[in-house]
C-alpha cells in the first residue's frame, strides 16, 4: 500500500479554492497609465502528481486602474501554495483570477517559469484583457 499524500483530486475544484485575501491601496495616479512589475523566485507548490515541490519564478505585470497590489499580502498569498497540488497551467489562471477580483486592473499579465523537472522546463502565462488571436 502507497502512503503518498494524493492532489489530483484538487484539481477539479480549482477556481474554487479558498486562497487568502489580497489587499490593494488606492492608486494616487489613476488617470495616468503606467506599468507595475513584481517578480519573486521563492514560489514553491507541489506537483499534483508526485507530491514533490515545484519551484517557479512568478512575474506579474500590469496597469493599475483605481488601486495597487498590496506586496505583503500577495507575499503570504503565494506563500499559501506552498502545500497545494496544482498543476502549472491551473496555477497561473487561478493567480489570475484573483488578482483580476482584487485590483480589477487595465491590463495584466501572470507568468510562471517552472524550474525544470526531468529535463523538462516549463513556462506558463495568462493575459487580462486576453490577447486577440
Amino acid at each position: 500500500m502507497k502512503n503518498k499524500k494524493t492532489y489530483e483530486n484538487l484539481q477539479g475544484n480549482i477556481r474554487n479554492l479558498k486562497t487568502p485575501i489580497i489587499e490593494v491601496w488606492e492608486n494616487k495616479y489613476p488617470d495616468r497609465d503606467y506599468v507595475v512589475d513584481i517578480e519573486t523566485n521563492e514560489f514553491t507548490c507541489v506537483c499534483p502528481k508526485t507530491g514533490l515541490p515545484d519551484f517557479a519564478t512568478i512575474k506579474v505585470c500590469y496597469r493599475p486602474s483605481k488601486v495597487c497590489i498590496e506586496l505583503k499580502s500577495f507575499k503570504l498569498y503565494l506563500i499559501f501554495y506552498r502545500d497545494v497540488g496544482i498543476f502549472h497551467e491551473h496555477l497561473v489562471n487561478k493567480i489570475l483570477d484573483d488578482l483580476l477580483e482584487a485590483c480589477n486592473p487595465r491590463w495584466m499579465k501572470v507568468e510562471a517559469v517552472m524550474n525544470p523537472r526531468g529535463g523538462i522546463q516549463t513556462t506558463v502565462s495568462a493575459e487580462y484583457p486576453q490577447a486577440k488571436a
